[in-house]
């Protein structure tokens, strides 16, 4: 039977999926931007297409799931069942797929004429030919596995995303299928000897070569294809008898992954009779079928290297912020005063040195710390290592279930148990998406706390292209609620008190409401600023649209997804939406609420997401120095004047470009050409009994 959604007002809300897809047209508007450089531009072809790919294999996966056990249930913000949303997703989809293609022809035209050049290897002439038959020869054709499709050779599973080169042959009296699988153990581009801009892509290297392969038979179509797969596996699913431990069953459950059901087929090229025959082989509906004149994987664009400068956005590393010491501790530095790092504007470095130092410090008892996302080289887990091997308490919550990163935290899981640490995952049925680090020390006597909470992962890499930030405190109240949250997760007690935290599933949304009431009871004085990667919880939208009507100025900054639709009469016409995207991922969460005296803000995990509020371990900090309040304050007015970079939802629930009235205003430029600066370290002198101490722990 039909859910009944009658007490849902799906006048202000829209579908969550086809709001997604507007976000993914944002970044697809950045490739098309003529005054992004020409290669950042490629690039952004490449995030939009692996955030399609990513899109289609849990989003669309989740919804096929959806529509097999319960065809009839409705989304609480468009109203339509799975099917519904299925049929309106591959719709939406096809014209961004056109657009995409046009992009591409015109950066690829402009890259060209730079000497950047995807040369099609019918095209290829003189030593470069004889190059690229020589490696393909040497390195490509040994590991290739051809195969025809016929009652001896059976259909092959088709891996998910990998490339293949596919044909319709025919040996005289009938049609059959050929395939051949791109390697994936090969390099997928062949840059061309002393033309560090010239190249072939492999699958079309080997596309050329289809007629060779199956000489005996006539080829009379081809193209390259790739298969999406459902990757939505279920992290809820019953331990098997012979998984000991969470561990062993995301292994088997990542194996499982790898041939679930298709939901995409794409193509590189029309060729009506193959697209026909494999939507036949896979089970799909043509609708669920893209023919693309763009290659179908772009990650070749980040493997390009000696090419002009001018190519790529002006160089940019992150760096030590000018007011922190080098010379003082780190957990000194923090004792003074609360230490915001803002990535990636700032180096993650002072917090890896806050680590290090506590790695080697006799003073430390222990490290606590959650782990979702790491770098492929983490210097993370370097020091909790040598914590653990120092005899340091460690404990590890690692996350097992991080989509997409489960192989990888398997991995670091086991090397940090070998080092010494104490591992614990996530509780059954809640991912912990919680960025907090606790480390412990024995001072005079006492202990005392360092915390950090961070609103993004403790990862290097991305914290050099996220933004996002890292809060230190030595604050005492709220080190004691990071105490009672790993004792809570150590017993799985989700249901914790907390002092100064808010912690999802017990009090993060449920606080957030209270907040919001308080500014309804201001009314046209209250003042609400939320930023956030997406907002879909049903209940805090409906919240939003009672402060709206109350008279509450609400501006909304949401990188991604949001179902609230701003400037409804009546129902949100005082709520604003801005969304940015840019030369960094905007990242970061922060719930503001009131104004001047008044203001409250926090610090957080987590997005605006009923997943996040109610399904997951969240946690969100507040802010008490005024100091870092203030900056944080001023940064999110300096996003809602950015005029560049930002996008304004409108009531029909399209995006357009902010009026750039008077001064061009890019937040993020903004801070690139003036790095965050707060107060700045005392100098610290170590007086005689610590400098005796010193000694002696040296010798």
């Amino acid at each position: 039977m039909p859910q009944d959604i009658g007490k849902w007002d799906l006048s202000y809300t829209q579908d969550r999926e086809l709001s997604w897809l507007k976000f993914d047209q944002r970044v697809l508007e950045e490739a098309a931007d003529e005054s992004v450089p020409l290669m950042e531009r490629l690039r952004f072809l490449s995030i939009f297409t692996s955030n399609l790919d990513e899109f289609f294999m849990v989003r669309v996966g989740s919804l096929v799931d959806l529509h097999l056990v319960a065809p009839d249930a409705l989304d609480n913000k468009g109203g339509r069942t799975p099917a519904q949303q299925l049929s309106m997703i591959y719709a939406a989809v096809e014209p961004m797929i056109r657009r995409r293609d046009s992009v591409y022809a015109q950066v690829s035209a402009a890259l060209a004429e730079r000497g950047v050049e995807d040369i099609p290897y019918e095209k290829l002439k003189g030593e470069d030919r004889d190059y690229v038959r020589s490696v393909y020869r040497s390195s490509i054709r040994p590991l290739l596995s051809p195969q025809i499709i016929d009652p001896s050779h059976p259909f092959p599973h088709l891996k998910n995303k990998v490339l293949y080169a596919a044909a319709i042959l025919n040996d005289g009296h009938h049609d059959r299928l050929g395939i051949v699988g791109v390697p994936e153990a090969v390099d997928p581009i062949i840059v061309l000897p002393g033309r560090s801009g010239a190249f072939v892509r492999t699958e079309s290297v080997i596309a050329a070569h289809l007629r060779k392969i199956f000489k005996i038979y006539h080829l009379t179509e081809q193209a390259v294809v790739a298969v999406t797969r459902n990757a939505d596996i279920a992290y809820d699913e019953r331990f098997d008898e012979e998984d000991l431990d969470l561990r062993s069953h995301m292994t088997r459950l990542l194996r499982r992954r790898e041939r679930l059901a298709p939901v995409r087929l794409e193509m590189q090229g029309e060729a009506p009779a193959l697209r026909a025959e494999l939507l036949r082989r896979l089970k799909l509906e043509m609708s669920q079928s893209y023919v693309c004149a763009c290659p179908l994987t772009l990650g070749y664009a980040y493997q390009l290297s000696g090419l002009s400068p001018t190519l790529y956005d002006p160089p940019f590393a992150p760096a030590w912020p000018d007011y922190l010491s080098r010379s003082v501790p780190m957990w000194r530095q923090i004792e003074q005063r609360d230490v915001l790092l803002f990535y990636p504007y700032h180096s993650m470095q002072p917090f890896l040195e806050l680590l290090k130092e506590s790695a080697a410090d006799p003073a430390v008892l222990s490290i606590q710390i959650t782990v979702y996302r790491l770098a492929r080289k983490s210097a993370v887990i370097k020091h909790l290592c040598a914590a653990a091997e120092n005899g340091k308490a460690v404990t590890v919550l690692v996350e097992l279930r991080a989509r997409f990163d489960e192989k990888n935290n398997i991995g670091w899981a086991r090397e940090l148990e070998e080092a010494g640490c104490r591992i614990l995952y996530g509780p059954a049925d809640y991912k912990c998406h919680a960025k907090l680090c606790l480390i412990t020390r024995r001072e005079k006597g006492s202990l005392r706390y360092i915390t950090q909470v961070g609103t993004g992962n403790y990862n290097e890499k991305t914290a050099g292209i996220y933004t996002d930030f890292c809060l230190m405190t030595a604050d005492p109240a709220i080190g004691a609620d990071a105490v009672s949250f790993f004792q809570n997760m150590l017993i799985s007690d989700l249901r914790g008190s907390y002092q100064r935290l808010l912690v999802a599933p017990v009090s993060l949304k449920q606080t957030l409401l209270r907040l919001i009431d308080a500014e309804i009871a201001r009314g046209s004085r209250g003042r609400i600023i939320l930023k956030t990667n997406s907002v879909t919880e049903r209940e805090l939208i409906d919240k939003l649209s009672q402060a709206s009507r109350a008279g509450v100025r609400v501006d909304l900054i949401v990188r991604g997804i949001c179902c609230l639709v701003p400037g409804i009469p009546g129902k949100t016409d005082n709520i604003t939406v801005t969304s940015v995207v840019g030369r960094f991922l905007e990242h970061s969460r922060i719930y503001c609420f009131g104004e001047g005296a008044l203001r409250q803000i926090y610090l957080s995990s987590a997005d605006i997401m009923t997943r996040n509020q109610v399904r997951r371990v969240e946690v969100a900090c507040p802010v008490q120095s005024r100091e870092v309040a203030d900056f944080l304050g001023n940064y999110l007015e300096r996003i809602l004047a950015d005029n560049v970079k930002a996008r304004r939802l409108l009531s029909d629930g399209t995006y357009v470009a902010c009026p750039a009235e008077g001064e061009r205003v890019s937040v993020q430029q903004y801070y690139l050409d003036h790095p965050p600066v707060l107060s700045p370290t005392r100098e610290y002198r170590p007086g005689p009994a610590e400098r005796l101490k010193r000694l002696l722990h040296r010798a």
